[in-house]
């Protein structure tokens, strides 16, 4: 049986390309939780739930009404078409921190036997209440890539346009995700994400909260103050696109280089 739940930290750096070039880079920390656990024993500051200092609730994620995960992980697998035993489903993502909680980018590894990755689930949001998840067949190697078509709108500087490249080292000792955003001209946004294991505790968590203190209020208004930025550098701005038609859309696997996992 997998452990419930496990701690990363590391940092996002976010660049972009055009139309005004612009970087930035800010430290986080993320929890990987197994859905199907009901609670996080040994650890007092973390609860299921709305509420306490650090909490998590299935309703920030999926369907959003507070059911189960599972159900609705498979069923999005099922309509793209991708077979999967999914013994295992993690979910990355950060936890609420005193009751709020904003998820740019949540991630769901679907592990079968051996805890080898049948498909991968990136689930965005935008500050607007929309999301979308990006469903992709997964090869269980050291290094997955794949690519989806840009299908929500989540910046006011980029059009529903072109698509995204994926380069993911799934959970280990460490997770490293690399996005690059193509456009009509080619690539102009370069996000990447990584994140080393650390030993979950009442004390790491505690020590996380004053070194990064209300750190889901600071992503969005990171986001604010970024696109506040780019508007000072007079970068164009868009208004905001009508939501996708479909909650959820089928990925690809591009060609890789590395080896598949022993």
């Amino acid at each position: 049986m997998s452990e419930p739940v496990t701690l990363y930290v590391g940092r996002t750096t976010h660049h972009r390309f055009a139309p005004r070039p612009h970087r930035f880079s800010y430290r986080l920390f993320q929890l990987l939780i197994d859905v199907d656990a009901q609670r996080f024993d040994g650890l007092t500051l973390l609860r299921r739930g709305p509420f306490g200092l650090f909490s998590y609730s299935d309703k920030d994620h999926g369907p959003r009404d507070g059911s189960p995960l599972r159900p609705w992980v498979e069923a999005r697998l099922a309509e793209a078409g991708i077979a999967a035993q999914a013994l295992t489903i993690r979910l990355l993502c950060f936890p609420r921190i005193v009751g709020f909680v904003f998820n740019p980018l949540s991630i769901f590894f679907v592990h079968g036997e051996d805890e080898r990755l049948e498909a991968v689930i990136y689930e965005v949001n935008n500050t607007f209440g929309q999301t979308h998840a990006y469903v992709v067949p997964a090869e269980g190697c050291a290094v997955e890539r794949h690519e989806a078509d840009k299908a929500l709108y989540v910046s006011p500087f980029y059009r529903v346009e072109g698509g995204y490249h994926f380069r993911l080292e799934p959970p280990g000792e460490r997770l490293d995700l690399t996005i690059v955003k193509h456009g009509a001209a080619g690539p102009d946004f370069n996000a990447r994400l990584l994140l080393e294991r650390r030993l979950l505790s009442d004390a790491a968590l505690l020590n996380l909260f004053f070194l990064m203190p209300l750190m889901t209020l600071g992503v969005v208004a990171a986001i604010h103050w970024e696109a506040l930025r780019l508007l000072i550098k007079g970068a164009p701005f868009g208004p905001r696109a009508p939501g996708p038609k479909a909650g959820a859309s089928r990925g690809r696997l591009t060609k890789r280089l590395e080896a598949r996992r022993a």
